[in-house]
């Protein structure tokens, strides 16, 4: 009897807990719950012919192992076209993603509970948006329908967080995203005395963000037309260049707290090429508004101005100048150079050997810098001293995990861009004034950097 009674309290018990945590979820999924901006839904289908899609002064074609995708208009014109047009590819990379998440993240409890607290750290995100931006993403869950994903997030609330995945990532202590390394030249260190940023962009999740990877050239009204190498359904930058002849990456970087309101890093570097036109315009853009992560930004200009941009949480933008040839990688040097976290990162990822191993390549270079000097740089799988790495190896700068590898002649106005696998495919050019003029050239034979020989 008293057995029986233990296992009716038990099972009362349980029953009260479900409940609970179901009622939990319901305030949690309503108060995080992100409205999207009214705005109209832009006329037109998409047409596709000769393999180029087409939806209104917006195109997307698949170039190789590249889709270049043409976006123009308002904020919601750009987000609805980019969204039809790529639809197929967006709903591809969001398969892949929620399906490592069901595959890391198990029993199915602990998904809803960790998509709860992540709904409740994050129910305010989009306060931190610039309200153009939010209008953008409002085109490209409109243009995204219809979303069999919905019982995930609604669709605008979810490309919010998709929109903020880098800052999501990187406030982990295990993000994928320490790893980067990054090379300029400029004066008598680069031919022809032009300027060039190389970086490899690694992202060390699944192959679809290098096999699929989307080369953007967008043209908002009343903006600073640009360049962008990302993923379809994000024409926000982590690499990019505009018609000014200004370049911007990230590093990822520890230093500081994580913030759950402020700007993504995507949107800012956006808001920053759509803007400024120099080195000089960029540091004071950036520091404008607040991020919500620590981050490293390098930027070079048409004139020849190089500097790494330190951003923390909390803290002004922190401006550091490179010199004529130099190599960036995942530490701050400036003031969070102190910081327990940045310690850290020192200590127990690559960031040293990948510096010390590239200002090896730099400063060993027997002559002005090139386009196809750049993307050897990038290739190097050898450490420190030249060092023999198994393949793979963290310590490498091309550790064969970069999602993209992207070269930019600002002084030409001219990128190079990676073709899979990693760094080791073509390096496609890429001239921004012909991508960006009121007719963009004809889909065809493009200069390339030749494929690493196996």
């Amino acid at each position: 009897m008293k057995a029986g009674r233990a296992v009716r309290r038990i099972g009362v018990a349980a029953l009260a807990l479900a409940c609970g945590l179901g009622a939990l979820h319901v305030w949690v999924t309503r108060r995080a719950r992100l409205e999207p901006p009214a705005i109209a839904l832009p006329p037109g289908e998409v047409v596709e012919a000769g393999g180029v899609r087409r939806l209104g002064n917006s195109s997307a074609a698949r170039e190789g192992k590249l889709w270049v995708v043409h976006l123009r208009g308002k904020p919601e014109e750009i987000g609805y076209a980019g969204a039809r047009l790529l639809r197929d590819r967006m709903l591809e990379n969001e398969r892949v993603l929620l399906g490592e998440f069901e595959r890391t993240v198990h029993p199915t409890p602990a998904r809803w509970l960790l998509m709860d607290l992540a709904q409740f750290r994050y129910h305010a995100l989009d306060q931190g948006l610039d309200p153009v931006r939010k209008r953008e993403i409002a085109g490209s869950a409109l243009g995204f329908a219809p979303d069999p994903y919905q019982s995930w997030f609604p669709t605008y609330q979810r490309f919010v967080y998709l929109n903020a995945l880098y800052d999501i990532a990187l406030s982990y202590e295990k993000s994928p995203l320490i790893g980067c390394t990054t090379f300029t030249w400029r004066g008598a260190s680069a031919a022809d005395g032009h300027t060039l940023l190389a970086r490899a962009f690694d992202f060390d999740v699944h192959d679809i963000f290098d096999e699929d990877k989307a080369v953007y050239f967008v043209r908002e009204d009343r903006q600073l037309g640009f360049a962008s190498v990302a993923w379809p359904g994000l024409p926000g930058v982590v690499s990019g260049m505009n018609e000014a002849g200004l370049a911007l990456v990230v590093h990822g970087g520890r230093a500081g707290e994580p913030r759950a309101l402020g700007e993504p890093v995507v949107h800012a570097l956006r808001r920053v090429l759509s803007t400024a036109r120099s080195v000089d315009e960029a540091v004071a853009a950036f520091g404008q508004r607040e991020p919500m992560v620590s981050h490293i930004v390098i930027a070079v200009d048409a004139s020849g101005g190089t500097v790494a941009i330190e951003r923390v949480p909390g803290a002004p933008p922190h401006r550091r100048a490179l010199d004529q040839e130099a190599v960036v990688t995942n530490h701050f040097t400036g003031p969070a150079a102190e910081d327990a976290k940045n310690h850290a990162v020192r200590a127990g990822t690559s960031t040293l050997e990948r510096e010390a191993r590239g200002l090896e390549l730099v400063r060993g270079l027997s002559r002005p810098a090139t386009a196809e000097d750049a993307v050897a740089a990038l290739r190097d799988k050898r450490g420190p001293g030249g060092v023999q790495l198994t393949p793979g190896d963290r310590r490498a700068i091309d550790a064969k995990i970069a999602t993209h590898g992207v070269v930019f002649d600002t002084t030409a106005r001219r990128l190079w861009v990676s073709e899979a696998p990693h760094l080791a495919g073509r390096f496609v050019a890429f001239d921004l004034g012909d991508e960006l003029a009121e007719t963009p050239r004809s889909a065809g034979a493009r200069p390339i950097i030749a494929a690493e020989t196996p």
